[in-house]
């Protein structure tokens, strides 16, 4: 298939697209239940030219259970369709979730600012209109010209009178879609921008408490909200102005069908009976495309949330498989490595080059804004934009299997994130939970008898972002995930800002240990007294490496720079 061709599917068209089945029997059904919705008009036929005219009671008993009968298909029909579309969404969530997570997943760690909600809430709302009544208007309108079809059987000047008044419903459609798609998109941006300033702020709820910023966020969050308000107040005016003008020209249209219906029954072209019937008829005809108008707002919804979840797995792709590989040794090389960022003219690293063997220390130090975090979050492969590459075992980490090298990896980041839980599963990773090794981890960063002290100990819940625990133990927990497991590789970014003394003093014999075990160790911090358990130190400036090398020799010549810039000093004049 050439790409770009026609009949080329994009990912998320291809997964609809494995429902058709489920769609075609859903089509099948509505062709039965649409068929079966003549009988009324049937049915009145009969009464008005048969039975009233017979006077036959046979006839009527006979005409009545076939009309009862056709109405009980007709409600297993619109059942059956009903309870596939509901299997349908399911299984097409089923599908899809993990792929939208996975795509939503890879856009927020490239693309900061993301609304991390909004794919799965995209795909929420591909599946609600899917399986709600819009999906009916779509496969009930198409019956509308075989109704129509009927009508021109009865009279065909009733069926002309027909086709007039559902153009007149489609322009109104039409009409209703123009005047209002605009107000829908600003009604829903305006929302959305007004919910994500709100509960950005709730999750940093303790410094706006503390330093008494509440009202003045309150005003600007009331501001941003009043204008959402405002929007969707706009919007939902003309929205009900719109079926209010719908509405009168759908029932002037059926009374003037009857009364057309009269007008022929008068000039002896057509019975009473027709009359009556085509009148129903113009109701099944104009009741879909009525429909479309109330589902129309949803199904724009709908189409925007198709097109963001397109453009989201064409730009994050699921990934290849890639070949499984055996654990890193913990060889770990830098070769050319420059990070950027968008919007920023200068690189934040300038092309590194450095090689780490496994069973090495590395202290990375340097003042505030050289790269160090930078430089951490690359050599875990978090870094959304690099040029150059990271190496394990002479691999390039993009290489390898994420889910088979993140248990060699251990990270423990500079905002350290824990998550809802127990202490037991934030340690172990929420992964398969191995007792003796999230004890073995606890342990080694001094934080297993404070957690006996709890009063359901490892299985303690921490909640939100561990809003339970001080930040000595957040700290702590953090270095024991990083440590599950015996990873690797271990890159620590300010693991002992938040310890004090005796927490230090387990860092120290912890990393001691992990270098004896053969252990690839980054230290990234500020506070030089953790220096002690390094064997080579990386000094950064400005996103270049300025000195690297054993640690003593590092540290000589960094002290005798530092010794001739304080000899240096302006003369004072004489």
């Amino acid at each position: 298939m050439k790409k770009g061709s026609f009949f080329e599917r994009s990912e998320l068209t291809s997964h609809l697209w494995s429902f058709r089945r489920e769609f075609l029997w859903v089509g099948f059904f509505s062709m039965v239940a649409n068929l079966l919705l003549l009988t009324p008009t049937l049915y009145m036929l009969q009464l008005y030219d048969r039975v009233l005219k017979g006077r036959s009671e046979l006839t009527l008993l006979v005409v009545t259970v076939v009309m009862v009968f056709f109405y009980a298909i007709m409600v297993v029909a619109e059942w059956l369709r009903s309870r596939l579309l509901v299997r349908g969404g399911v299984k097409m969530d089923e599908a899809m979730n993990a792929i939208v997570f996975n795509s939503s997943f890879a856009r927020n760690l490239k693309q900061a600012g993301a609304n991390p909600a909004e794919a799965i809430g995209d795909l929420t709302v591909i599946r609600q209109f899917l399986t709600g009544n819009g999906i009916f208007a779509f496969f009930d309108t198409p019956w509308t010209p075989i109704y129509i079809a009927v009508i021109f059987l009865l009279e065909p000047f009733l069926g002309w009178i027909s086709i007039l008044f559902c153009i007149i419903q489609l322009l109104v459609a039409w009409l209703n879609h123009k005047a209002t798609i605009n107000d829908i998109e600003r009604a829903q941006k305006a929302g959305s921008e007004s919910n994500s300033w709100f509960f950005g702020k709730l999750r940093n709820i303790e410094p706006v408490h503390a330093m008494g910023m509440t009202g003045s966020l309150r005003e600007r969050w009331i501001e941003m909200h009043d204008h959402a308000m405002t929007r969707n107040g706009d919007m939902l005016h003309k929205q009900h102005r719109q079926q209010a003008f719908s509405k009168f020209v759908r029932y002037t249209m059926q009374s003037l069908t009857l009364g057309a219906g009269a007008l022929m029954v008068i000039e002896g072209r057509m019975s009473a009976g027709g009359m009556i019937a085509a009148n129903v008829l113009m109701s099944r005809a104009l009741q879909p495309l009525d429909l479309l108008i109330v589902v129309w707002k949803p199904f724009i919804q709908a189409r925007d949330a198709f097109f963001r979840l397109e453009k989201l797995f064409g730009d994050f792709p699921e990934a290849p498989a890639k070949p499984a590989r055996p654990a890193p040794l913990g060889d770990v090389r830098i070769d050319g490595l420059k990070a950027t960022v968008a919007g920023r003219p200068e690189p934040i690293l300038h092309g590194l080059d450095a090689t780490f063997p496994a069973g090495s220390v590395t202290a990375i130090i340097g003042p505030s804004g050289s790269g160090k975090s930078t430089l951490a979050r690359c050599l875990v492969g978090a870094w959304p934009e690099v040029v150059g590459s990271v190496l394990y075992d002479e691999e390039p980490i993009e290489s390898w299997n994420s889910q088979e090298l993140g248990p060699s990896i251990g990270y423990l980041p500079q905002d350290i994130e824990l998550f809802d839980g127990t202490i037991a599963e934030n340690i172990s990773r929420f992964g398969q939970t191995d007792p003796a090794k999230v004890i073995e981890a606890a342990q080694r960063t001094g934080i297993h008898e404070s957690i006996l002290r709890f009063p359901n100990g490892y299985n303690s819940q921490i909640g939100e972002a561990g809003g339970m625990l001080s930040g000595g133990q957040r700290q702590r927990l953090g270095l024991a995930r990083a440590m599950y497991g015996n990873p690797s590789v271990l890159v620590l970014d300010e693991p002992n800002s938040n310890l004090d003394d005796a927490g230090e003093k387990a860092l120290v014999q912890a990393v001691v240990q992990l270098k004896t075990a053969g252990k690839t160790v980054f230290l990234i911090t500020h506070r030089l007294n953790i220096l002690g358990a390094a064997d080579r130190v990386l000094a950064l400036k400005e996103g270049r490496i300025e000195h690297f090398g054993p640690r003593d020799g590092v540290l000589e010549v960094m002290n005798a720079q530092q010794a001739a810039r304080k000899s240096v000093t302006p003369g004072s004049a004489g």
